[in-house]
């Protein structure tokens, strides 16, 4: 920001015209990695947009640091390190020693050593604010010791005991913060011994080792989404074969014995320097096992299992693993939740594991994968924050509807980004992953749901450890249609998005009709349609139309034209990443787009149909016939298109369209470089 942009390029901010080297790369010392113009110029006006609304005093809560993108630990740090009495360092001390955080498919822990991290860094400022507080008064008060803050004495005290303050905070941390489950036992072996071993590596005299903490307490074996998550859930399966013996309330005093057994366990290992002795862990064993066993016996009730019939029984707990949450945080949940709850459940078809285990009432069962059952399962749980990653379907295909539907409840905050795989992608280490990450939280003054999303983000590889600082959130709450929450991330797209969603559309069944158009199903960086039959041939069936090229049936040709025509522009290129799954092109997103085509007037539809002559003749001419093999068809001959060449025509089609849907200049200017860096390979 130091540095004011070159004239050439500074003319184009105010007149669209004058944008004519915006798409060229800027020089380096104006530009991040890759970056060209267009992107120079919207980074550095988003922080101007940020820098004024924190100056004005626009920014003025936890989540509005989310929906701007700022660097929340560091805020955290630095509140911490500037207070300037000790009420709010008592506050932040309290807040931070008693979050709650939940990865409820932890794996080998992974997100809990993420949250251990960030912990640890907040622990430490606390801990070094504390003692200049107490440095200060001791100065002040020379002659004669100060009494003033003395609860931060004690927790200093309290540290001084251990091998190391960096071992306190660690082991603090493991025991009062972090909590994990996992239906594989070997991955919370796993989990477990990696945070030991994140202890003792902090200890530099091996004399100075003491008995490690017991959290089998704390990270869990289990199955996440089988079990009894909540007091009603566990209500409703007694009640339901009368409970005559009053057994709810024998079974709540008998959680509430549990975890006040738990609580000492904890408090033993950390605020009372007791031990820890084999003699507590068995009694708290013990009591836990045997409520254990009786809610088993209950959900096996609802899963038709006769508990009595012994083989039956241990195959049904063996294939289940079911995991009362009702019990094994009881304390928490009767609390209202997790504060926290993070992760990256697994992406399974519900239809892989239907055969070793089933799930009872999810409203997400529906959605056929066992991401979106993570999701409501933690919703469940939680009291504040769910945050994770999974895969991008979530935001944009009907078959997640069941899953979207969680996040309109009128007392959630919503932000979602994001991500293709391509040309960069998210995890060198596994295998190309569309995703979404989402954050979601309950607000309680909040009658109505409010979500914000980025846009389909895509980069160069070099770009990917900067990459979520660059990331920009929009409202989206009064464009979302069903099936999909907008991926939009600047006021521009929401204003071409409400021009199109209050645009007249023709109902056009595209079933019926002798003239016909033809779209490929799988675009990446072009939306490809003819009004011809684009070559193909195999060894097996020799020539015909390819599987991923599917027809579209108009009642003219005119029509026909017109509809390949809009389907080869800008406007519906971003219409397809907007609300699709941004892979396959269906006729879901075909259908919704509003064409208008009865609503266009007769000058434009003459003039579309001129460019949709004029493009498929640019499209022919700058086609390539190419061979490849395949084990199932054998050789395969077709002909790939390469509409980059053809983009001067598409600017064409989409002025037209612009002047039909009523966009300004900006409006056109957006979408006719929408994505510009990546479908004419700048940048790379």
């Amino acid at each position: 920001m130091e540095l004011e942009i070159p004239e050439e390029i500074a003319v184009g901010i105010t007149d669209v015209g004058k944008r004519t080297a915006w798409n060229e790369l800027a020089s380096d010392e104006y530009a991040l990695p890759t970056e060209i113009w267009r992107e120079v110029v919207v980074r550095r006006q988003r922080y101007k947009t940020v820098r004024a609304k924190l100056a004005n005093g626009e920014i003025n809560d936890i989540n509005d640091l989310i929906t701007y993108n700022l660097d929340i630990c560091k805020f955290g740090q630095e509140v911490i390190e500037s207070c300037e009495g000790p009420e709010l360092l008592r506050a932040f001390w309290k807040a931070i020693t008693q979050v709650t955080i939940l990865d409820p498919t932890c794996g080998s822990g992974a997100f809990l050593f993420a949250a251990l991290n960030i912990l640890e860094s907040l622990y430490e400022a606390c801990l070094d604010r504390m003692q200049v507080f107490l440095d200060e008064a001791e100065a002040i008060s020379e002659s004669r010791p100060s009494r003033r803050y003395d609860d931060f004495r004690r927790v200093l005290e309290h540290i001084a005991q251990h091998p190391n303050r960096e071992y306190f905070v660690l082991k603090s941390i493991i025991i009062n913060n972090l909590y994990g489950v996992d239906i594989m036992d070997e991955a919370i072996e796993i989990c477990k011994l990696r945070l030991f071993l994140k202890m003792v590596a902090q200890i530099e005299d091996v004399r100075q080792i003491e008995p490690l903490p017991d959290i089998d307490f704390n990270i869990q074996a289990g199955n996440t989404l089988v079990g009894f998550a909540t007091y009603q859930q566990v209500e409703n399966a007694v009640t339901g074969k009368l409970d005559f013996d009053n057994t709810m309330e024998r079974i709540k005093e008998r959680a509430e014995d549990v975890e006040h057994l738990f609580e000492q366990f904890r408090k033993q290992q950390t605020e009372l320097g007791g031990t820890v002795t084999s003699a507590d862990k068995q009694a708290l064993q013990h009591k836990l096992k045997a409520l254990e066993d009786e809610l088993n016996e209950y959900l096996a009730g609802e899963y038709g299992i006769n508990p009595s019939k012994k083989t039956d029984y241990q195959h049904w707990l063996d294939s289940h693993k079911p995991f009362h949450w009702f019990i094994a945080f009881y304390g928490i949940l009767k609390d209202g939740g997790f504060d926290a709850i993070i992760g990256n459940p697994p992406y399974v078809e519900y239809s892989k594991v239907k055969k070793r285990y089933t799930v009872m009432e999810y409203k997400t069962e529906k959605c056929g994968n066992l991401y979106p059952m993570s999701i409501e399962r933690s919703f469940n749980l939680s009291k504040g924050t769910v945050g994770m990653i999974v895969q991008l379907p979530l935001v944009c295909t009907d078959r997640m509807i069941p899953a979207q539907s969680l996040f309109k409840t009128r007392n959630r905050k919503s932000w979602f980004a994001n991500f293709d795989d391509r040309p960069g992608k998210l995890f060198d280490d596994l295998q190309h992953i569309r995703a979404t990450i989402f954050l979601s939280t309950k607000e309680k003054d909040q009658n109505m749901a409010i979500l914000y999303s980025t846009k389909y983000n895509r980069w160069f590889t070099e770009v990917r450890s900067i990459l979520f600082e660059g990331i920009i959130y929009e409202d989206i709450t009064d464009i979302c249609v069903e099936g999909a929450f907008p991926k939009i991330a600047d006021s521009i797209g929401r204003r071409v998005a409400r021009k199109l969603k209050t645009a007249k559309q023709s109902v056009l069944s595209f079933k019926t009709g002798k003239y016909l158009c033809y779209f490929h199903n799988s675009p990446q960086y072009w939306i490809r349609t003819t009004d011809f039959v684009p070559y193909f041939w195999n060894e097996q069936d020799g020539e015909k139309i390819s599987t991923h090229v599917k027809p579209l049936c108009l009642t003219t040709e005119l029509d026909a034209s017109i509809v390949a025509a809009t389907l080869n522009s800008s406007l519906f290129y971003w219409w397809f990443l907007v609300l699709s799954n941004c892979r396959d092109l269906t006729l879901r997103e075909v259908r919704s787009f509003p064409i208008g085509v009865d609503q266009i007037d007769d000058t434009m539809k003459q003039t579309l149909s001129e460019l949709a002559a004029d493009l498929m003749q640019d499209l022919r001419h700058h086609a390539q016939r190419k061979e490849t093999n395949y084990k199932t068809t054998g050789r395969v001959v077709y002909d790939e298109f390469f509409p980059r060449h053809s983009k001067p025509i598409i600017d064409k089609i989409d002025r037209v369209l612009a002047q039909h849907y009523g966009f300004t200049d900006e409006e056109l200017d957006f979408i006719i470089n929408y994505d510009i860096k990546y479908r004419m390979g700048l940048g790379s």
